[in-house]
């Protein structure tokens, strides 16, 4: 009897637990490639405040042009 649990034990170490810990990690690998809901809204915001800055930048370069039209020279 002690002998079927030693092979049954070497058969178990030898096929399922390998198997088991390569699937495991395939698992978490594709698990870690793919972005959170909490990432996906950090993105969405910082694309909405880069549009704003954008805007901005944009609207003080048209106040420049007005006020001062010779500055993009003195760069």
């Amino acid at each position: 009897m002690s002998e079927f649990i030693g092979i049954a034990l070497i058969v178990f170490i030898a096929i399922p637990a390998p198997l088991f810990i390569v699937l495991y990690f395939i698992t978490r690998w594709k698990e870690a490639r793919e972005i959170s809901g909490g990432d996906e809204r950090m993105l969405e915001d910082l694309w909405v405040l880069s549009q704003r800055l954008e805007e901005r930048l944009e609207s003080l370069e048209r106040i420049l042009d007005n006020e001062q039209p010779e500055w993009r020279k003195r760069q």
